[in-house]
């Protein structure tokens, strides 16, 4: 482990980007915790108000933090340490923000009900992508032969990066926001999710799709969604809290 430590962070200087990883986590986790003891009226948390009674959301000091831990890694640069405290502030900051994400989404408070899903998605999907680049994750690290003229590096790097970024473009417009994220890092997911059919709500398969292939669309997601709906709300459920049956009251901006 110290091995591990010392030649994939220290030697490659990633120890800003391991702390932002840990901020990320560590802070969620935290916050994820705090927000249910508020919900279930336990322990020493309360709604934290104002006296003109705004409800101050955690997206607030998460915004705030975001802005100077970047302004501070943007001027320090590779600095010790205030590399390593923008790279905190930034992990916290981010991890309050993405947290309520669908509230920003939807201007509405929405945390604990099926739209509020999203926060949690987001934040495991964060979670991956941090988790992958922190450990050298790089679709464009092409290892080529000595042998090879710099003009063929040059034309084979140009089109492996103009493809692999079509395919995370087309991964978007067709609705598959896990698969462009994940893609964006590890080579072939999102050639994979491009070639696929699109989700039914997409732009792609609202434009270009007739009636026999978004049907098939159609039948494929219903049985995506049978298949990982179950799994995926449990999982869901875990680590945000249950849904609230309830219809959500609209943010006081």
């Amino acid at each position: 482990m110290i091995d591990w430590f010392e030649e994939q962070i220290l030697e490659k200087d990633r120890l800003p980007l391991l702390l932002c990883f840990l901020a990320f986590v560590a802070t969620f986790v935290t916050t994820r915790i705090i927000t249910r003891l508020i919900r279930a009226g336990r322990g020493p948390f309360k709604n934290n108000v104002s006296e003109s009674g705004v409800h101050v959301h955690h997206a607030v000091p998460g915004v705030i933090m975001l802005v100077v831990g970047a302004f501070i890694a943007v001027g320090s640069g590779t600095k010790a340490p205030w590399a390593e405290v923008g790279a905190v502030l930034v992990g916290i900051g981010t991890s309050l923000v993405l947290d309520e994400f669908a509230l920003i989404l939807h201007l509405n408070d929405v945390y604990w009900s099926q739209e509020g899903r999203v926060s949690v998605e987001v934040a495991c999907l964060a979670f991956a992508g941090l988790g992958l680049v922190m450990l050298g994750a790089n679709p464009f690290d092409i290892q080529f032969d000595d042998t090879v003229p710099m003009w063929a590096k040059a034309l084979i790097t140009t089109g492996i990066i103009a493809l692999h970024v079509g395919a995370v473009f087309i991964c978007l417009i067709k609705a598959k926001y896990k698969m462009a994220l994940i893609g964006a890092l590890v080579p072939l997911v999102a050639e994979i999710g491009a070639i696929r059919l699109a989700r039914p709500n997409s732009r792609w398969a609202k434009r270009r799709y007739s009636e026999k292939k978004m049907a098939k669309a159609i039948r494929r997601e219903e049985k995506r969604r049978a298949r990982w709906s179950p799994i995926t709300g449990r999982i869901s459920d875990f680590i945000g809290g249950e849904v609230s049956e309830r219809e959500p009251e609209p943010s006081v901006h």
